[in-house]
């Protein structure tokens, strides 16, 4: 399941340094198996998302390019149907993302915005 180009125009990506800074300082956290969820207002009107992966994970960029792309195809497929809007939300991968099942990394996802509160009400 593919998002629609609807549903991408609310999502902008989070690409300034200043900005995962500022995540890294203000935002709630949640750890899952899979990965790590950071959250945030962002008094806008639409969703923006980051995406890292530390040398910690992997020393190797192939390895941490393959957890990003991982991370944006589950993120595309979850956060637009079930996100809060006005958000910011950073994908955090971990040494598990690269393994992990996809259709549980979309679970990881909805499970950890459930437990911060960044959930649609409506979903």
């Amino acid at each position: 399941m593919t998002a629609s180009t609807t549903q991408n125009k609310k999502i902008s990506p989070l690409k300034k340094r200043a900005d995962f800074l500022l995540m890294n300082k203000e935002a709630q956290k949640w750890v899952s198996q899979g990965l790590v969820i950071q959250a945030r207002p962002n008094g806008l009107d639409h969703i923006r998302i980051g995406f890292t992966v530390t040398k910690k994970v992997s020393k190797l960029a192939v390895t941490r390019n393959r957890i990003k792309r991982r991370l944006r195809a589950a993120a595309a497929e979850t956060v637009p149907q079930i996100a809060k809007e006005g958000c910011d939300y950073v994908l955090i991968g971990r040494h598990e993302t690269e393994g992990r099942d996809y259709k549980q990394l979309c679970k990881d996802i909805r499970w950890c915005l459930d437990k911060m509160g960044f959930i649609k009400e409506d979903v």
